[in-house]
């Protein structure tokens, strides 16, 4: 049975990791009534960490989708992981949404990941809702979190409840819309809850608290202006309609409170998404570009009625065969559909659909605009991929994902293992796009990559466990990258004489690193050609260019990709009968290794920004630790009798930096820790790297 649309709300959780995304889902799915119990992190029952890693470990590793009945709406609602080197679920899982809830700590407000995943939030436009969970933890402090919300995040945080009490005080919350106190009983499922007037301690508070959410959002309602501007009476349905005006328009981000392990605040935030957050219809069209054609743009509206366009953003393995996690953006899709993948330009078949819930399922007979769901019968399509109408193509924007930081070998113990590795590798690369693998000619090992220690741990467990390939791992290892430190010129001269006919091509070009304002390099290589009808004929031009490319695939110190470089062709030359696109091919490539090395080049390291919590009598070891791991504190803080460092340190120096830390603090700080930026290598590490090279 279709459903309205404007009832739908596509959701994800997300936050820092152990901010409590998981328990707050799974507190929404008890209350709407999708479980009957309620599932707990800690006891590796949480209905959405449904891997046996996850559940082992007490962490969400991929993102998990279901779908929940409120108050006549349908949430399409997706788990993210926390932890950084799981950025990649996070990442996907935003490009298909259409809003989000952002969880925050109490007691720590603003944290490193809950920064990261903002940023995500951000690009792709994605509406807010805050929730400030573990109010009834030791330092929790409300203020604090809302104002590191305004200062870390730049964001309009707009309190629509204020909490009453405080850590161990904390037994409810204030309404500041309804005016009214909401006390919940301390029992584990929080079940009953008593509405009263607000005590008399917390009014002015209340008071205060309401006039400035007035204020804050008046003027995304001409009517509420109005009314408040001349001191009338203020009608809480255009308080409401102001406050999802402004959340629609990414201006304002309305707060909520509560502590998710009590099931405070859980079913007035499920309130908050169906009344604040977006339906597909809310969201602006998706536009794409004709196949081949990025200059000929395709809108793409929330429409069952026009041709059928989708986005494949995740894949699953799966016994019974792979499932592809598909948001349907226009039209309907039905089981048995012989339908276009445009970015590869092949034609595939979608047998069955389901609608998942984790990783149980449910047959559906079609899916339509605004719905997520997962197919099975694709052969070809990969993450990112556009499936659509055979009659009518179209490309939608693909998912970018961040570059790898951290390799190691691996190869099979025995012969007869080598093509189950291979054949698991295969399984790995389909359902993650931030895994890398390849073979290194030099060494005859195959050579992995992920976004962490922790990201390799599980793809090491998912081969050996899951896959049932026996393998033999090497060390961790940086994936370091090569960069110029100026600009320089090279030609590149490709001649041979044979006895018939002969090759002949000839490139100048030079060759000049790219930074940003803040001086890091650039991710991205630039080729460009400044020679108009002269000394290279335009068909050699382009080979000249594919090239230059080439050349820029291994830097000249150590082989490492290179980065940051602009090559520019200012000049060659051609022969009448002997020039051909491969000796201008070659020419290119010459021309580039010969400017690399007058350039000065250098070898650049990841920096991970990390962030440490400690209590104050770890601080000094923790701090001299980290400096001497060739770290820089950006930032110190207090968090009630917590101390808060920031700081850049290279990759090479954290492996192994979980245990020296508990050992340091004895158990009782966390860390955490993401991709910064690359920089250049001091000069006598960089010595060592050549050595081991």
């Amino acid at each position: 049975m279709a459903r309205k649309l404007e009832k739908i709300r596509n959701i994800g959780v997300m936050a820092h990791i152990d901010a409590g995304k998981t328990t707050v889902t799974e507190r929404i799915l008890y209350y709407s009534g999708k479980t009957y119990k309620i599932g707990e992190v800690h006891d590796g029952t949480a209905v959405m960490d449904f891997m046996e890693e996850e559940q082992q470990r007490g962490i969400t590793i991929t993102s998990a989708a279901t779908r929940c009945p409120w108050d006549g709406y349908d949430i399409d609602l997706i788990d993210t992981p926390g932890h950084v080197d799981f950025t990649a679920e996070v990442e996907r899982s935003l490009r298909v949404l259409d809003g989000a809830v952002v969880v925050f700590d109490a007691s720590e407000g603003v944290q490193a990941q809950s920064e990261t995943v903002w940023r995500q939030g951000q690009k792709y436009n994605l509406p807010c809702l805050c929730f400030i969970n573990k109010m009834d933890k030791v330092g929790a402090d409300f203020e604090m979190a809302v104002a590191s919300i305004h200062d870390k995040l730049l964001a309009n945080a707009v309190p629509l409840q204020i909490p009453i009490g405080e850590a161990d005080q904390f037994c409810g919350l204030i309404d500041l819309l309804e005016m009214k106190a909401y006390y919940f009983e301390q029992e584990r499922t929080a079940a009953k809850f008593d509405m009263r007037d607000i005590p008399e301690e917390l009014a002015d508070a209340a008071e205060i608290a309401r006039h400035d959410l007035i204020d804050a959002v008046a003027e995304f309602d001409d009517e509420l202006m109005d009314d408040y501007i001349h001191d009338n009476t203020i009608d809480n349905d255009k308080i409401v309609r102001a406050i999802r005006k402004g959340t629609l328009q990414c201006k304002i981000n309305p707060v909520l409170v509560g502590a998710a392990l009590k099931s405070i605040g859980t079913r007035k935030l499920l309130d908050a998404v169906t009344a604040y957050l977006p339906s597909p219809l809310d969201r602006p069209e998706v536009i794409g570009h004709k196949p081949g054609k990025e200059d000929q743009e395709v809108q793409v509206a929330c429409d069952d009625s026009k041709p059928f366009v989708a986005l494949a953003f995740k894949i699953s393995s799966d016994k019974h065969g792979d499932l592809y996690f598909l948001r349907i953006y226009q039209g309907i899709l039905k089981k048995g559909t012989r339908v276009l993948n445009s970015t590869r330009k092949c034609k595939e078949n979608v047998t069955r659909i389901f609608e998942m819930h984790a990783n149980s399922r449910e047959i559906r007979e079609d899916a339509r605009a605004g719905d997520i769901v997962a197919v099975v019968g694709l052969k070809d399509t990969l993450t990112g991929d556009t499936l659509c109408d055979v009659r009518h193509p179209v490309v939608l924007e693909s998912i970018t994902f961040p570059e790898t930081v951290i390799s190691m070998s691996i190869e099979p113990k025995t012969s007869a293992e080598r093509a189950k590795l291979g054949e698991a590798l295969t399984v790995l690369r389909r359902e993650d796009p931030t895994f890398v693998c390849k073979y290194d000619e030099e060494t005859g090992q195959t050579v992995i990559s992920g976004m962490g220690e922790l990201h390799l741990e599980i793809l090491q467990n998912r081969i050996t466990r899951d896959l049932g390939v026996n393998v033999r791992i090497g060390k961790p290892r940086v994936a370091y990258k090569e960069a110029i430190c100026k600009a320089s010129e090279g030609v590149g001269k490709f001649v041979k004489q044979t006895g018939g006919r002969g090759q002949y091509g000839h490139v100048e070009l030079t060759v000049e690193p790219v930074v940003d304002e803040d001086g890091y390099y650039s991710r991205e290589n630039i080729v460009e050609n400044t020679i108009i009808g002269g000394s290279i004929p335009q068909e050699y031009i382009s080979p000249a260019m594919t090239g230059a490319r080439e050349g820029l695939a291994n830097g000249p110190l150590a082989g490492y990709p290179l980065v940051g470089v602009k090559v520019t062709i200012t000049d060659g030359s051609s022969h009448s009968v002997d020039s051909s696109e491969m000796a201008f091919e070659q020419a290119a490539i010459m021309a580039v290794r010969a400017a690399m090395g007058k350039a000065k080049p250098a070898i650049l390291e990841p920096i991970m920004k990390v962030q440490v919590v400690v209590p104050e009598e770890s601080y000094g070891p923790v701090q001299a630790g980290l400096m001497a791991k060739r770290g820089v504190i950006t930032e110190g803080a207090m968090h009630g009798n917590m101390r808060v460092i920031d700081a850049k340190v290279p990759l090479a120096e954290m492996f192994g930096y979980s245990s020296e830390f508990r050992s340091t603090t004895g158990g009782r700080g966390f860390f955490s820790m993401e991709p910064l930026n690359y920089e250049i290598v001091p000069q006598q590490i960089s010595k060592k790297i050549l050595e081991s090279y």
